[in-house]
Formats: C-alpha cells, structure tokens, sequence
C-alpha cells in the first residue's frame, strides 16, 4: 500500500520553514490503519515480543494495534505528571530544553522484550529516552516501529544497536 498518499505536509507548522508530516489522512482510513498495524507488527512477529510500549500520544494510536496483531499487552510512556500510579522518569534534551517521560514502576520487567512504537522518527531523543525507561525496568528492547522516519534528521543513529523499522522514510 503506497502510504505516502495519506501523509499531508503541513507547511511552516509549528513554526516557520516546519513541513509538519501530518497522519490524521491516514487515521481515517481503516484499511490503511491495518495495513500499518499488519506491516509494522509482521516486522517483529519473531522477535519475542512480549509488551508493546507506545510513546505519547501518536504511539498509543499505533502501538495498541501492533499489540493486538502480536498477541501481546500494552504500556504507555507519557510526559510527566500524566500516569496515575508509581513511576519512574527519565528527563531528555531537546532543541528548545528538555523533556521528561515516566512509565509505571509495574509496566515491564526483567524477562520483557518491548517493542516501541511511535508514529515519527526525527532525531531520536524522544525513543532513545523511552528505551532508558524500558531498561532502567530491567526489561529488554526488542525493536522500534515507526510509521515514518525523518532520516535526514538523523535519529536511527540514536537508536544504534536496536533493530528500527519505519514504514516510509523521508531523505
């Protein structure tokens, strides 16, 4: 399926000289929302997944699928100060200052092979630091899925050692 037909660019969003990649086009069609469930969980159906972790908030539109196509729960990472139980942080650089994540003290443990979804690779901040969160549970990643990868950004790099995979990749 040729999923760059439901990807608009949304030109200076969320400032000036941005071409924003936007997927609402894609989430209303169903039967490309399964193709990228599908694809994206096929890609990993042998990698010993045992929870899919999907990072706030496009994440948890994809991740719950790829959940559900592998036969496996779901946890979410979420911005600070947005998970109702004990949980652990890690704070994160980025352009403009930093970011901070948290996951549930109870959402992976030693044993856990997760794969993290998320609907954008751009440089890598943002899934790097949801693996220090996976592993600081003494979990294991297993991989990273992605619906599109901004590769002229660089962010594989940050994820280096870990098997990445996105579904359309912009040079």
């Amino acid at each position: 399926m040729d999923l760059t037909r439901f990807i608009r660019d949304v030109p200076d969003f969320p400032k000036p000289g941005i071409v924003f990649k936007d997927i609402t086009p894609l989430l209303k069609d169903r039967a490309a929302v399964d193709y990228v469930e599908r694809t994206l969980a096929g890609a990993f159906r042998d990698a010993g997944v045992t929870t899919v972790a999907g990072i706030e908030s496009r994440g948890f539109l994809f991740g719950m699928g790829v959940a559900r196509e592998l036969g496996v729960g779901f946890v979410p990472i979420r911005k600070a100060g947005k998970l109702p139980h004990e949980t652990i942080s890690h704070e994160y650089a980025l352009e403009y200052g930093t970011a901070e994540q948290e996951i549930h003290l109870d959402a992976v443990g030693s044993g856990d092979r997760v794969l993290i979804v998320d609907d954008l690779l751009a440089t890598g901040g943002t899934a790097e630091a949801s693996a220090r969160l996976i592993r600081k549970l003494g979990a294991q990643v297993a991989g990273f899925a992605f619906v599109i990868e901004l590769a002229f950004l660089k962010g594989r790099e940050r994820l280096e050692g870990h098997r990445v995979e996105a579904l359309l990749v912009y040079d």
